[in-house]
Parts: structure tokens; C-alpha cells; sequence
């Protein structure tokens, strides 16, 4: 029995469009490859143009790896890829005192947006299986 899809093949691609910075490779749960893909641009655009080819298996790894639950992951991600700095995506998880505190810092002076970035994924899962 396959789990219930918890990130979308849409905004995958959507986020590939800036793949040279790891976005839907950090949104699939593959922090580490993500970084790797920010700091080489991709792999200097190799590993972007293989990857376009990829984001069907990534979606299906990101099923079995993530629990679905209250917070839906795409609406997670879009709001920290945009709004990140101004804490939208921790209001959405209920975070109410952080997503004040990277409100009037930015993000945290943009660490804790880099952060985010690193562990979305990690804190929606654990939220999602609170219940």
C-alpha cells in the first residue's frame, strides 16, 4: 500500500525553475544534495537539467520518508520560499512566537531563513505526527 502523497510533482517543478539554488531538492528532503546544488549552481547546471528527469522519484521518496496531517508541505514551502524572512510558513505551523520573532528580524538576519530551509521538512513531519 503507498502512502498518501505529502509534496506535490507541481511545485517541484515550480521550484526547479530555480534549481541552480537546490529549492526543490531542499523541498523533496534532500538537505545535503540541496546544499551541494546552491553552492555549484546545480552542478553547474548538469545536475539541474538531470534533475528535471528525477523529481517524479523524489516525490514518491518524499511520501514514504514524510507524514501527511494538518500541515500540508507545498503551502509550507511556497510560504518559506517567498515569505521565509517575514515567518508566514511559521504562523502557518502555529510557530505564533518565532514566526513574530523572524518577523521583526528578518528572518533571524536571515539565518533562521537558512535555516528553515535546511529543516522544514524535519518540523512539519514531527507537527504531522503530533496529530
Amino acid at each position: 500500500m503507498e502512502r498518501p502523497q505529502t509534496h506535490s510533482k507541481v511545485i517541484g517543478y515550480l521550484l526547479w525553475i530555480f534549481g541552480f539554488t537546490g529549492a526543490h531538492r531542499f523541498y523533496f528532503g534532500q538537505p545535503i544534495s540541496g546544499a551541494i546544488w546552491f553552492f555549484t549552481l546545480g552542478l553547474l547546471g548538469i545536475g539541474w537539467l538531470i534533475d528535471l528527469f528525477l523529481i517524479p522519484s523524489m516525490e514518491r521518496d518524499a511520501a514514504r520518508k514524510f507524514a501527511t496531517g494538518r500541515i500540508d508541505y507545498s503551502v509550507a514551502w511556497l510560504l518559506q520560499t517567498f515569505l521565509g524572512m517575514f515567518g508566514i510558513h511559521r504562523f502557518y505551523m502555529g510557530k505564533i512566537w518565532t514566526g513574530l520573532l523572524w518577523m521583526v528580524t528578518g528572518g533571524l538576519f536571515l539565518i533562521g531563513y537558512l535555516y528553515d530551509y535546511c529543516t522544514l521538512n524535519g518540523q512539519i513531519d514531527e507537527e504531522n505526527s503530533r496529530g
